[in-house]
């Protein structure tokens, strides 16, 4: 979010949602399309007060047992969750803000268990927390971090290239704004290690290991910066002598804020955080095309269903996924970049009143865990854990025409298909399997729920077809 930019937005208190199936367009009373509703944490809940709000998002998985946390920023702190069960997520504890200094502002990323976090606070600096002591917490914390690096005061936001265990911290009142490069290989001992201050102040950043379609640049450390007016590529490989190779603008600029490499780091997929209400169009996405590194051009522009103002994206395969203020989370199909194609798949509006051009809804998105549910922050509705909907039907099942009914039901449900059923099995919305019965051998069958709790389950058909069933 650009700082420099006064905020006038109104915390709207709501109750905790937990697991909402989306039917007709609403989970409980979000708009939603192909995406489900597992939880909402306010922000009483994770460590707050009413008068809150929410920023950036992260998670962490622990190697150890592959549980699944989410780290969320607030104004007065850091807050930990544990979202391995997402219809159940456990508040665990928080780190507050350097000296007790509030900010709207908190970013948070992840390298080898640590959470590194930085803030617009007042000399704040950076906070690092070793994760692993979230293990086996029984009651809320307030912890205090493992180490501070104070080689800046306030700092916007940070980006860290897990393949070298650097940190980049940006938008500091070092190095004209630019990144102030921290070696954090030891996570508990950062060391400044180097800054770039030729291209001014960078907003946001994504570094990466480059290994795309410009092979003079492959195996290079390179820095794709949102510079507010402009994009800027440098080969950061010496941090000691980065190496500008190029800088792209566009049209209609306003305030050049985020973006997002893809997989195969051919494109750049970058959001201007101003130009929808500066110029009145729709979302606007702008996809760059990074075939040669030296010379990016526009591929084409996205423009969305609504008026919102884009925040935070991520690409992860061959989806986008987007932040999109009140227009909430935003999912895309980026499989056909190539062909100038990014049809929008799913979405869940956390901002269920107002899409318009404003300041409040969904900050940012984690769309990294393998159980695939997604981390949503939220400035005035707090945490939400979502995901996209099961399968309702493929082509096959639509041949075989299965169905249950009466769905939602309470005690029972009657499978049926055209062809013979061989097998049953349920499973809760963790995945965890917890019914089966095998050797039916007929086309149709009435299966007790008695032993289910309240909630929605996936049903297997034959190991292979997949149904949504609601228990009421």
């Amino acid at each position: 979010m650009k700082k420099k930019l006064l905020l006038l937005s109104f915390f709207i208190s709501v109750s905790s949602f937990g697991q909402t199936i989306c039917t007709n367009g609403f989970a409980g009373i979000y708009p939603c399309n192909n995406i489900d509703l597992l939880s909402n944490m306010t922000f009483t809940q994770i460590g707050g007060t009413s008068n809150t709000e929410g920023n950036d998002c992260w998670g962490w998985t622990d190697p150890l047992d592959n549980k699944e946390y989410a780290l969320m920023g607030c104004t007065s702190h850091t807050a930990f969750i544990d979202v391995t069960n997402p219809v159940n997520p456990i508040y665990l504890g928080k780190v507050v803000s350097h000296n007790n200094i509030n900010s709207l502002w908190r970013d948070v990323k992840v390298y080898n268990n640590h959470a590194f976090i930085v803030s617009e606070a007042s000399g704040h600096g950076m906070q690092v927390f070793d994760l692993t002591r979230l293990r086996n917490v029984t009651t809320p914390q307030i912890f205090v971090p493992d180490a501070h690096y104070a080689g800046f005061g306030n700092c916007h936001n940070i980006a860290i290239n897990e393949a070298t265990g650097y940190a980049y911290c940006i938008g500091t009142s070092t190095f004209n704004g630019g990144p102030h490069i921290v070696n954090i290989q030891n996570p508990t001992v950062p060391v400044f290690a180097a800054g770039y201050s030729a291209q001014n102040y960078s907003h946001d950043a994504h570094i990466l290991n480059y290994n795309g379609p410009d092979t003079a640049h492959v195996g290079k450390e390179i820095f794709f910066g949102a510079n507010e007016d402009k994009v800027v590529i440098v080969d950061v490989t010496n941090k000691n002598n980065p190496v500008l190779l190029s800088t792209f603008t566009y049209s209609n600029t306003e305030y050049t804020h985020q973006g997002w490499v893809t997989d195969d780091h051919k494109y750049f997929i970058l959001g201007d955080e101003i130009d929808e209400t500066a110029f009145g169009f729709n979302t606007k996405t702008i996809i760059v095309d990074l075939t040669d590194l030296d010379a990016p051009l526009l591929k084409f522009n996205k423009f969305g269903a609504t008026a919102a103002i884009d925040h935070n994206g991520y690409a992860f395969g061959n989806e986008f996924h987007l932040a999109n203020y009140r227009a909430g989370y935003r999912l895309f199909d980026i499989s056909n970049l190539n062909g100038n194609q990014m049809n929008e798949i799913a979405s869940f509006d956390t901002y269920p009143t107002s899409n318009s051009a404003q300041f409040n809804g969904a900050w940012s998105i984690y769309p990294y865990f393998s159980s695939g549910n997604i981390l949503i922050s939220d400035i005035d509705r707090g945490l939400f854990v979502v995901k996209k909907s099961a399968v309702l039907s493929n082509e096959t099942f639509s041949k075989t025409k299965v169905s249950l009914y009466p769905n939602p039901t309470k005690e029972m449900v009657t499978i049926q298909m055209e062809d013979f059923i061989h097998s049953i099995e349920v499973f809760d919305r963790i995945g965890k399997s917890i019914l089966k019965i095998d050797q039916i051998n007929n086309n149709s069958y009435n299966l007790n729920l008695n032993s289910l709790i309240s909630g929605i389950y996936l049903v297997k058909v034959n190991d292979k077809l997949v149904e949504k069933l609601v228990v009421n």
